[in-house]
């Protein structure tokens, strides 16, 4: 248990010091990288039938999303933004339908969106990053 604490704090530490020197592209990279780590953890969790860390995995996402979509800037984002406020959106939904029915299919839809979206974000010229 000593150990599992160990781990937990320097990782928390990581995560620290990693939000603390990244600029606002990197930060929400790492919330794409965090989501996508807790759906698969999800995923999992459904293949073991592990509810409650299912839906601790499920709930962590949903509150990513809602990271995620407190990033949009709908004044300067126009109807990208829009369109990514909509997509969040689903996702929620999505991920609340995949915790009530243990759907590990709906979460790989989730991750695979997540993951084109995460691309496109990826492919922004380093140069217009902090516009």
């Amino acid at each position: 248990m000593q150990d599992l604490y160990g781990v937990n704090h320097y990782q928390k530490i990581e995560v620290e010091t990693r939000v603390s020197s990244s600029n606002p592209h990197s930060l929400v990279t790492m919330l794409f990288d965090g989501l996508l780590e807790k759906l698969a953890r999800a995923t999992g969790a459904i293949a073991r039938g592990n509810v409650a860390e299912k839906g601790q995995a499920l709930s962590a996402s949903i509150k990513i999303v809602d990271g995620l979509r407190a990033s949009l800037d709908y004044e300067k984002g126009g109807e990208i933004a829009a369109n990514l406020g909509a997509m969040y959106d689903y996702i929620e939904r999505r991920l609340l339908e995949a915790n009530t029915q243990s759907s590990s299919e709906i979460v790989a839809e989730v991750a695979s969106l997540i993951k084109q979206i995460k691309s496109g974000w990826d492919a922004i010229p380093t140069e217009s990053r902090g516009a």
